[in-house]
C-alpha cells in the first residue's frame, strides 16, 4: 500500500496518455466530478463495474450484430436497426450498440427459488442467467417463414392459476402460426423449465428449434453444440436441452459459415456437433409438418445451470418459503374489483413479487439480479401489504448480514439511504405485526441509527446543508454527488422508527435519545429548506439545496409518500407535485430526464399516492396510463420509452414498479395515515356503481388484519369488515368517495354508508 501511494502514479498515467495522444484521463475525471459536491465516494464501484459489463456487451454487439444483418435476431434488434422503425437509433458515432428501445422481457419460475427463465416479447426464451436462447420458427412448404421477431408484435399472455404460471407467445404468418408456452415446474430429477411448441403450416414445412448466440440484452456466446442420439443438445459441454421426439435432422452453423437459419434446406449435418472459436456457434433442429396439420413438440433443462448456483444469503434457511404456487398464491391479499385491467395487472405483480422475493430481493429477473437496500425495503413493504409477513420478516432479519462494523447498512458505497430504510421497515413489520425484536437484532437497529445521528455535518455551520447527511450519489437518479433531501428524509424517518422500536422494547432513555436527535434533524431539514430562495424552489422541495426545480424533485416527495413527515397535502410537497406535473410529465405519466430518460412506473404511482393522501381527484388518471403503459404480460421495465413504449433502461420486469402497483391497489381500499385508518378512500365511483361485490384482503393493519368488502346497497353502499386483533390507538374511518364518513367502532361488522 504504501509503495503504491509512493508511485507517482497520476503522473505516469497523465504522460502515457499524452504520449499516445489521448486525453489526459486524470484531469477529466477531476472536470467530471467538478458538477457534484465533493464526496466520500465519487461512483460506487458496483456502478462502474455493472456499466463496464453492460458496455462491454455493447462492444460486442456492436462487432457482431451491424455486419451480419441476414442473421435472424432477436426482437430489440430487429426493431432498433430497422430504418423504417420509430424505434431505429442512428450507430455512427455509439460507443456500444445497446438494447435501448425494447428491454421488455418475463420472467417465469418457482416462488421458492431464485433462478428466472425469461421470455422477450417475441418469445425468445433465455433459459439461464445472461445467457444463450432457444428460438422457434416456422418455414412452411413453399421455403416462406414465420419468424416471431420479425413478423411485429407477437401476442403474448400471462396465464396465471393457484396452481401455475406460463407464458404464452403466438405469431402468425400467411397461413402459418406457432405457439409456444413457458413454465418451471418440479421433476424427480430436480425444478426444471419446459416449453412447449404448437405450429402450423396450410402447405406443410418445418417447425425449428434453434440455438441462439444471444439474449435481450446482445451477443452471448456459445463455442460448442453437441447433439446425442436420445435427442438432447449439450450446449459448451454443460447445459442439457432435452427434446421429446426425434427430429427429421439437425444443422450446425460458425460464424465464418453465417448463421445456420441460412442452411434449412440442406441435408443434416454428418457430424452433430459444432465448435466456433469466435462464440457465434447456431444450431437447429428440424420437425416435418404436414398440410393443415398442427405438431407439438416439447423441450426442457435444468432451471438451474451448474455455474449460476449460488449459496443462499438466508440465515438458518428457514422452509416456510419453500413452498409451490398452489400453497403460497392462497395466502396473498385478493383484490376483487370490476376492472379487468386492474385485477390483471394485480395478480401479476403478486406473482413478479414473490419470484424477486425467493431468496435475496432483487429488482428484476435479469439486468436487476442484485441486490439494492432501496429497492428491498420498498418490495417489502408490498410484501407486508399483501400478506406475505413470514416472508418479509425473513428478508428484514437477513438485513444484519450487509451491516459493517460502522452501522452502515451498505449494498453500495456512498448512498445514505439504506439505514434510514431499513429502521423504516423494520418498525413497519412491528407496527402491522407487533413483531418483538431479540437483542441481537436491536443492536444492529440501533447500531444504524446511530450511524445516521454520527454522519450527519453538525461542524457545518451558517451552509444549506448544515446538519444534513454528506453529498452522495444517493438514488441515481436524482444527479451527480449532491446533499440530497431524499437521503435526509429516509435518515429523519429512520431515526423516528429508531424511536418506536426503543420504546416498544423497553428501552426508554434510549428512545429519549433518538427523539432528540430526530428533532434536532428535522430542524436542520426545514432549516435548509427555509434557506432556499423562492426563485430556485418556486415554493416546492428541490432535489438538493444546491439545485434548481428539475425532475431530481421527485425524490424530494418521499417525505410524503411513504415517510409521511409532513401532514397531508402540505403546501411544500403540493407545490412539488404541481411543478412535476407541469414541467417533468410525458404523455401523462412522470418522465425522469435524469439517467433513466423515461416514463418511470413507480415514480408515477408515488405521486398518484400523495394526489390520494391529500384527497385530490388527481391519483385516478395516473394510475389509468399506468395500466395502458403495462405489457400485454402485465410488467414494466425501469424507464419506458415515450415513443417504442418499450423499456428503454434497467430491468426489463422491475419489482418495484411491481411492489407501488400492489400498494396503490391496497391503498385505495386501506390506507394508513397516522393514527388514522381509512377505508375505502380511493375507490373509483364507477366500481361501485356496478353493483359487483369489491373485495381486498386480508391485509395487515397495526395489530392485526382486514379484508375489506362492500358493493351498492339501494342508494348507498354496504361496507363489511372482517378483521382481527387490532390497534385501539388506531381510529378507523370509512371514507368512501360520494359517501358520508363514518367512524368504525366495531371492525368486524356490516355497516351501510349514505350517499352525500
Amino acid at each position: 500500500m504504501l509503495f503504491s501511494k509512493w508511485l507517482p502514479w497520476r503522473f505516469i498515467i497523465k504522460r502515457a496518455a499524452q504520449a499516445y495522444g489521448f486525453m489526459d484521463p486524470v484531469t477529466l475525471m477531476a472536470r467530471l466530478r467538478q458538477f457534484g459536491h465533493p464526496s466520500e465516494v465519487h461512483e460506487p464501484l458496483e456502478l462502474i463495474r455493472a456499466g463496464v459489463v453492460f458496455h462491454a456487451r455493447g462492444l460486442v454487439n456492436t462487432r457482431a450484430i451491424q455486419y451480419n444483418l441476414d442473421w435472424i435476431w432477436p426482437f430489440w434488434i430487429v426493431k432498433q436497426f430497422k430504418p423504417n422503425d420509430t424505434s431505429f437509433i442512428p450507430r455512427g458515432f455509439s460507443f456500444s450498440h445497446v438494447n435501448l428501445t425494447h428491454r421488455n422481457w418475463t420472467a417465469v419460475g418457482d416462488p421458492g427459488l431464485p433462478y428466472y427463465p425469461i421470455v422477450d416479447p417475441a418469445g425468445l426464451v433465455t433459459p439461464y442467467l445472461d445467457g444463450w436462447s432457444i428460438d422457434f420458427w416456422v418455414r412452411s412448404g413453399s421455403g416462406d417463414m414465420l419468424i416471431p421477431s420479425e413478423v411485429g408484435v407477437a401476442e403474448q399472455r400471462l396465464e396465471m392459476t393457484d396452481g401455475s404460471l406460463s407464458l404464452v407467445t403466438r405469431s402468425e404468418k400467411a397461413g402459418m402460426r406457432l405457439e409456444t408456452t413457458v413454465w418451471v415446474a418440479q421433476a424427480a430429477q430436480g425444478p426444471r423449465t419446459h416449453i412447449r411448441a404448437h405450429a402450423y403450416s396450410s402447405n406443410g414445412g418445418r417447425l425449428v428449434l434453434s440455438l441462439r448466440p444471444y439474449n435481450p440484452e446482445g451477443i452471448q456466446f456459445i463455442n460448442q453444440i453437441e447433439f446425442a442420439p436420445d435427442n438432447h443438445f449439450v450446449i459448451d459441454g454443460q447445459s442439457r436441452l432435452d427434446i421429446d421426439r426425434s427430429p427429421e435432422k439437425t444443422l450446425f452453423s460458425d460464424y465464418a459459415g453465417g448463421d445456420v437459419a441460412h442452411f434449412l434446406d440442406q441435408q443434416a449435418s454428418a457430424k452433430q456437433s459444432v465448435r466456433c472459436d469466435i462464440g457465434m456457434a447456431t444450431a437447429a433442429a428440424l420437425f416435418p409438418l404436414q398440410d393443415g396439420q398442427a405438431v407439438e413438440l416439447g423441450a426442457s433443462l435444468p432451471l438451474i445451470a451448474t455455474e449460476e448456483t449460488v449459496p443462499s444469503r438466508r440465515s438458518g434457511s428457514p422452509t416456510h418459503d419453500a413452498q409451490t404456487w398452489e400453497q403460497i398464491i392462497p395466502q396473498t391479499a385478493r383484490l376483487a374489483i370490476p376492472d379487468d385491467r386492474y385485477r390483471f395487472l394485480y395478480d401479476a405483480a403478486v406473482r413478479t413479487l414473490l419470484l424477486l422475493t425467493a431468496d435475496d430481493v432483487y429488482p428484476g429477473p435479469y439486468t436487476y439480479k442484485r441486490f439494492w437496500f432501496r429497492d428491498a425495503c420498498l418490495m417489502v413493504n408490498a410484501l407486508l401489504g399483501i400478506g406475505m409477513i413470514d416472508r418479509a420478516e425473513r428478508i428484514i432479519l437477513d438485513f444484519p448480514q450487509r451491516q459493517t462494523v460502522t452501522g452502515y447498512f451498505q449494498s453500495q458505497e456512498g448512498e445514505w439511504d439504506s439505514n434510514g430504510q431499513v429502521l423504516w421497515i423494520a418498525d413497519r413489520l412491528r407496527t402491522l405485526t407487533g413483531k418483538r425484536y431479540d437483542a441481537a437484532m436491536l443492536q444492529s437497529l440501533f447500531k444504524g441509527a446511530d450511524w445516521i445521528a454520527g454522519k450527519r455535518l453538525r461542524k457545518v455551520r451558517d451552509q444549506p446543508h448544515a446538519g444534513l447527511l454528506p453529498a452522495g450519489f444517493s438514488a441515481e437518479h436524482l444527479g451527480p454527488n449532491d446533499y440530497y433531501y431524499w437521503d435526509n428524509f429516509w435518515g429523519l424517518a429512520g431515526l423516528q422508527a429508531a424511536v418506536r422500536l426503543a420504546e416498544s422494547a423497553g428501552s426508554h432513555p434510549k428512545a429519549d435519545g433518538y427523539r432528540g436527535q430526530a428533532q434536532q434533524y428535522h430542524r436542520a431539514i426545514m432549516q435548509s429548506i427555509d434557506s432556499l430562495t423562492a426563485k430556485g424552489s418556486r415554493g416546492a422541495i428541490p432535489a438538493s439545496p444546491y439545485r434548481r426545480m428539475d425532475a431530481g424533485a421527485i425524490g424530494s416527495l418521499v417525505a410524503d409518500y411513504p415517510l409521511q413527515l409532513f401532514p397531508a397535502g402540505d403546501p411544500l410537497i403540493m407545490k412539488t407535485v404541481a411543478y412535476l406535473q407541469t414541467n417533468c410529465f410525458h404523455d401523462g405519466a412522470f418522465f425522469q430526464d435524469m439517467i433513466h430518460s423515461g416514463i418511470n412506473v413507480y415514480l408515477t404511482l408515488a405521486i398518484a399516492q400523495t394526489l390520494l393522501r391529500s384527497n385530490a381527484p388527481g391519483y385516478r388518471p395516473l394510475m389509468d396510463t399506468v395500466a395502458e403503459l403495462a405489457s400485454p404480460t402485465g410488467q414494466w421495465p425501469e424507464a419506458i420509452h415515450p415513443f417504442t413504449k418499450g423499456g428503454c433502461m434497467g430491468d426489463g420486469q422491475h419489482g418495484w414498479a411491481a411492489a407501488e402497483w400492489l400498494l396503490m391497489m391496497r391503498s385505495l381500499f386501506v390506507r394508513e395515515d397516522g393514527n388514522t385508518l381509512f377505508i375505502g378512500s380511493g375507490i373509483p365511483s364507477e366500481w361501485i356503481e356496478s353493483g359487483r361485490e369489491l373485495s381486498f384482503g386480508p391485509t395487515p393493519v397495526p395489530g392485526g388484519t382486514v379484508r375489506i368488502r362492500l358493493r351498492k346497497d339501494g342508494p348507498g353502499v354496504q361496507l363489511n369488515l372482517d378483521g382481527s386483533g387490532h390497534d385501539d390507538d388506531i381510529e378507523w374511518v370509512a371514507a368512501i368517495p360520494g359517501f358520508r364518513t363514518q367512524a368504525i367502532a366495531d371492525r368486524s361488522r356490516t355497516l351501510i354508508l349514505e350517499r352525500l
